[in-house]
């Protein structure tokens, strides 16, 4: 019997179609005087990336840019759309005033000086990832900024801010895809961009903490998110085998990450083939696999170009052994049941708006269906109406409005470093590295001060 909300894929279209004519989106401009001022310390590459996108965002507005390369600085100053003034020594940019946030997108060996110089001088900020290079700046950022509870730090950990990784963490929460058993995430390239190659600052030790810091904290931290939880012991291997120009940082890492529940990351970056082996091979480099006892979930973040996608699947039950007379066609149908080779149909991750609830109209009922018959037909797919970059950025200046706490918080960033700076220690000794041995780097753990610190 044909289902009531059956459609031909013409009519599921149409209705879709005129749904999003009938209610257009309209986005509340912030008037200046809500606006955010800020300035963005560090505009090379990532730098000048957030610029594209500050450029979009009402909630800001940038009254400065420093950088100690000339032609970055200049480049941002063209390009920012609130055309700030340019500084090429940082301390400047804190001892203004009217600077009340700042975006730190520096080489990673610089974060946890300009954070620390920042929050010193009252202002909230966001730093990209890794949040700090060395394991006593974990414990010295961890006294400084909780010391400054009204100061707002946050991570460039977008990810956290993506509608589809917040979908997925809410099926593993609900137990739709059973018990988190592993995390599998990958970041492979073909070659490695310019901004890898001597004389960058991501080529060297002494500056960076290479694909682990740079790549894979992204998703370090999307497993510490969906298994709950945070790693107690990372081994790996790490090679220099594609590159000899110099640099000191590896070029391929494989890394496992074990976790207190028996929970495993498994982990790899290379630099000599691209191949995504998710989505139909439709999307290449980067993504992640959540596997759990009911169910997987495939999932990658978006880019300018291409859109964020998630899928699950259902895990296939055995086969239904047919009943057989003697003992050799019990014995073969009973071996039928150890494998079949045979998986289930992928199915879009929805967004609670796509889903169909008892507080919708008839006809939003209706559009739902049309929508869901459209994504099972691969006709169309869920899209996140903002890039997860743009929403990171938004939610940092309204954060430092209203003193809410970051999804990606101090916590989050500091625990993502330990990870990325044990990792890479795991690599380099060749052994089983316990994370509880950060509290013993770098002098230990500094305890908070008893009374809160002055303001600056």
């Amino acid at each position: 019997m044909p289902d009531n909300n059956d459609m031909t894929r013409r009519e599921a279209t149409k209705a879709v179609g005129a749904a999003a004519v009938a209610a257009p989106f309209i986005q509340k401009a912030l008037g200046a005087n809500n606006q955010v001022q800020y300035a963005v310390i560090g505009t090379g590459s990532r730098g000048s990336y957030h610029i594209t996108h500050l450029n979009g965002i009402d909630a800001g507005r940038c009254v400065a840019v420093c950088d100690v390369d000339q032609t970055a600085l200049d480049k941002a100053k063209k390009d920012t759309r609130d055309k700030p003034e340019g500084y090429k020594d940082y301390r400047e940019v804190l001892a203004r005033k009217d600077v009340e946030a700042v975006i730190i997108a520096t080489p990673l060996y610089m974060h946890f000086p300009v954070t620390r110089d920042a929050l010193e001088a009252g202002k909230h900020v966001f730093c990209e990832k890794s949040l700090v290079f060395k394991p006593e700046e974990i414990h010295a950022l961890r006294r400084l900024a909780n010391d400054r509870p009204k100061q707002v730090l946050q991570t460039g950990l977008q990810r956290r801010y993506s509608k589809f990784y917040q979908t997925a963490k809410q099926m593993v929460d609900k137990g739709l895809i059973g018990k988190v058993t592993h995390v599998s995430g990958q970041w492979h390239r073909k070659s490695l961009p310019k901004t890898w190659v001597p004389p960058a600052w991501r080529a060297f030790r002494k500056y960076s903490g290479g694909l682990t810091a740079e790549l894979a904290s992204h998703q370090i931290d999307v497993a510490d998110w969906m298994i709950g939880a945070h790693p107690e012991m990372v081994t790996g291997m790490g090679g220099l085998d594609v590159y000899k120009d110099g640099r000191d940082v590896y070029d391929n890492i494989q890394l496992i990450f074990r976790y207190p529940g028996g929970q495993k990351l498994m982990y790899s970056s290379i630099c000599t083939n691209n191949h995504l082996p998710l989505f139909g091979s439709s999307r290449t480099e980067f993504g992640e696999i959540i596997l759990g006892t009911e169910g997987t979930i495939h999932i990658t973040v978006g880019t300018d170009n291409e859109p964020a996608t998630a899928m699950w699947f259902y895990e296939p039950g055995p086969p239904k052994a047919t009943p057989a007379k003697g003992a050799e066609k019990a014995a073969v149908a009973n071996a039928s049941l150890v494998s079949t080779g045979k998986g289930g149909k992928g199915l879009p991750v929805l967004f609670d708006e796509d889903k169909p609830s008892d507080r919708d109209s008839f006809v939003q009922k209706e559009l739902k269906f049309a929508k869901q018959w459209l994504y099972k037909k691969g006709v169309m797919v869920p899209e996140e109406t903002k890039n997860p970059v743009d929403v990171q950025l938004e939610s940092f200046f309204s954060d430092c409005r209203t003193g809410k706490r970051p999804l990606a918080d101090l916590e989050v960033g500091l625990e993502d470093s330990a990870n990325v700076i044990l990792a890479n220690l795991a690599m380099d000794e060749g052994r089983r590295v316990l994370m509880s041995e950060m509290d013993k780097m770098g002098g230990g753990p500094v305890k908070s001060a008893a009374q809160p610190a002055k303001k600056a």
